[in-house]
């Protein structure tokens, strides 16, 4: 039943997906603030559509500057709740290669989404200046440092990238725990099963102590954020 019920919801939001992101770009040829708009509506139709409830806590330890979000990954709606129920318009950081997605891909690009090159070692360090260079001039991103979704609920291992990122970008780390998405959409499964909750934390920003060197600090970043994130779970 809810690998039936999982077929039928892709078959109905998937379209929607390609329409919702077609009227985005459409949007910002107007007005490219707009896309924010689309971004949220998109993130909170699905969850409406899987009959899911988000609750959202601390969002008063959001800072006012830049930051990169952090948290952990279990499920595919794990999107949808970051997306549709943030406090904060964020920009994600993806592989590149959904950016090749027609229609979804420059739509992706419109909203000033940044790819990561995760193959090759120089792209990938390329990808990563170029994005912390737009960091630093305001832009608040999100990503999974997982890298993938878990088999399993457990945490995977963080992949190095984001805290090279954030070392360099020089901006807070806010670290996020999701609880409830896995038991909705487990990592690798098609099923759903509705009528869940998921649970967003937000928690305090961790800052690099000042003075502390660049390969230092994505150590440091590392170990905190994972230790905060899996904090959410006790």
């Amino acid at each position: 039943m809810a690998l039936a019920r999982g077929l039928l919801y892709m078959a109905i939001f998937f379209p929607l997906t390609f329409v919702i992101a077609a009227c985005a770009i459409i949007c910002t040829l107007i007005n490219p603030k707009c896309y924010g708009y689309f971004a949220r509506f998109w993130g909170r139709l699905g969850i409406k559509m899987a009959g899911i409830n988000v609750t959202v806590t601390g969002a008063d330890n959001l800072p006012d500057d830049p930051i990169i979000v952090m948290s952990n990954h279990a499920s595919n709606f794990d999107i949808l709740a970051m997306q549709g129920y943030f406090p904060r318009h964020l920009s994600w950081i993806a592989k590149k290669e959904l950016f090749k997605i027609p229609v979804f891909g420059y739509s992706m690009k419109r909203g000033g989404y940044l790819p990561l090159d995760r193959g090759d070692g120089r792209k990938a360090l390329k990808s990563i200046d170029e994005a912390s260079k737009i960091i630093r001039k305001g832009r608040s991103v999100i990503l999974f440092p997982e890298g993938t979704r878990t088999r399993n609920g457990q945490m995977l291992p963080f992949r190095r990238g984001g805290f090279l990122l954030a070392a360099r970008a020089e901006v807070p780390v806010v670290p996020v725990t999701i609880l409830g998405s896995f038991s909705i959409n487990p990592g690798g499964s098609l099923g759903l099963n509705l009528g869940r909750s998921v649970q967003i934390i937000i928690h305090p920003p961790v800052n690099v102590p000042d003075g502390m060197k660049r390969a230092a600090a994505e150590v440091f970043l590392m170990e905190h954020v994972k230790d905060v994130i899996s904090s959410g779970f006790k």
